[in-house]
């Protein structure tokens, strides 16, 4: 597949097993996601790799970020919340290391983590490898920040979900383009 059709027919997949990415495909996705638009050449992101036992560690910490935030979590929300992370074999979690800088702004430096994030699941795409994008509460929580090792200035831009589609990966939905562009100053 051309560049043009892989950017054109991405679609995420979001019921993902094994195996996972190979170290030769990840190298190849970050690759690609350290070529995202960088102003200033800050590189203002960092990616974790979370497998094997790490899913059960990151599932521990979202309940423990969950309890922090309201004790009286059910059995049921304490499962749901273990599981999240085994949706996928591999997650690749997004952190923007945003600094101080006189001439790019920190909005610049999460737009440039997220089109590295975008760069990666574009990537993951081209391999034949299922991903999906996610966030939620929990890329918010200061409780999960914290027991990722994140430091000041570093967000979570997004838990990148990888492995192989469970299902056939389908067709994009097609959109009218005039819905989302126009010319300016308008006539």
């Amino acid at each position: 597949m051309n560049a043009i059709d892989v950017l054109q027919q991405r679609v995420s997949a979001p019921r993902l097993g094994l195996p996972a990415p190979t170290q030769v495909q990840r190298e190849a996705m970050l690759k690609a996601a350290m070529r995202a638009a960088d102003h200033g050449l800050l590189r203002p992101w960092h990616f974790l790799f979370v497998e094997g036992e790490g899913l059960d560690r990151l599932g521990d910490l979202f309940v423990g970020a969950a309890k922090a935030k309201n004790e009286a979590l059910t059995s049921t929300e304490i499962e749901r919340l273990k599981e999240m992370p085994k949706r996928a074999p591999l997650i690749c979690i997004v952190i923007a290391r945003c600094q101080d800088h006189p001439k790019v702004p920190v909005i610049e430096q999460l737009i440039s983590a997220g089109a590295a994030a975008q760069n990666l699941i574009t990537a993951a795409f081209a391999l034949n490898i299922g991903a999906v994008w996610r966030t939620g509460e929990m890329a918010y929580s200061a409780q999960v920040k914290k027991g990722l090792g994140l430091t000041g200035g570093e967000e979570i831009v997004g838990f990148i979900y990888l492995g192989t589609p469970l299902r056939p990966i389908g067709s994009p939905r097609e959109m009218v383009l005039k819905d989302f562009f126009s010319a300016w100053p308008m006539k």
